[in-house]
């Protein structure tokens, strides 16, 4: 009993000394330069290697009757997407596959029939 006593007394006071030592700094350290604040329209504009280009913005033109509402997304003028939400239930989407704005979907094995998809879950 007396052992476990002396060392943990030892292991106390070796623990506490290193502490001691953490705390101290060295003499020949250097201050990092402030950073400067960046400017309020910096901070939303993109390098111009990054840029984004306004041709591949899609349009949205949106047709409402009294039963659903289709949104249609073009680029460049090509129709590549459909959006349809029904005044009851969730919306579906559907895909031009032979339009080059939009991404090809294989799901189908190209049977060539546009089937309705519907979004499972979103980030």
């Amino acid at each position: 009993m007396r052992s476990v006593f002396i060392s943990l007394f030892c292991g106390t006071l070796i623990w506490m000394s290193s502490l001691a030592l953490a705390q101290q700094q060295p003499d020949d350290l250097i201050p990092l330069p402030e950073i400067p604040e960046p400017a309020a329209d910096e901070g939303t504009s993109l390098p111009p290697e990054l840029g984004l280009d306004p041709s591949l913005e899609p349009e949205i033109t949106i047709h409402e009757g009294k039963d659903r509402m289709i949104e249609e997304y073009r680029v460049n003028g090509e129709l590549y997407m459909l959006k349809i939400t029904p005044r009851i239930g969730k919306p579906y989407y559907l895909l031009n596959r032979r339009s080059a704005a939009g991404t090809p979907h294989r799901g189908d094995m190209e049977s060539g029939i546009s089937v309705p998809m519907w979004q499972i879950y979103r980030f």
